[in-house]
């Protein structure tokens, strides 16, 4: 693949991505419900974790993929944690 294009292409992508973290930051603030919230807080993480996996491959170092990894691993158990406390009202049993 042509250098000029795979940058542009992640330049685009960067951007785009951006564009969805400030959406989903949106949501956070202005959702009129608790369940808005944490489904923006979701979308949030998953960008967030995107946008590093991009910039790992522009830059070539895997302490980003490990990163996004971890925040993978760290948001998944985070909205497991509170869609159980939207659902019963408590974390732990």
């Amino acid at each position: 693949m042509n250098p000029v294009a795979f940058a542009f292409t992640l330049t685009v992508a960067q951007l785009l991505l951006g564009l969805a973290m400030m959406l989903a930051a949106y949501r956070m603030i202005a959702g009129p419900r608790a369940q808005d919230r944490v489904l923006g807080l979701d979308t949030f993480y998953v960008n967030a974790m995107l946008l590093l996996i991009t910039y790992g491959i522009r830059t070539g170092r895997t302490l980003y993929f490990e990163t996004a990894l971890v925040i993978a691993l760290l948001g998944f158990v985070g909205m497991v944690a509170l869609a159980k406390f939207l659902m019963r009202g408590d974390v732990i049993e």
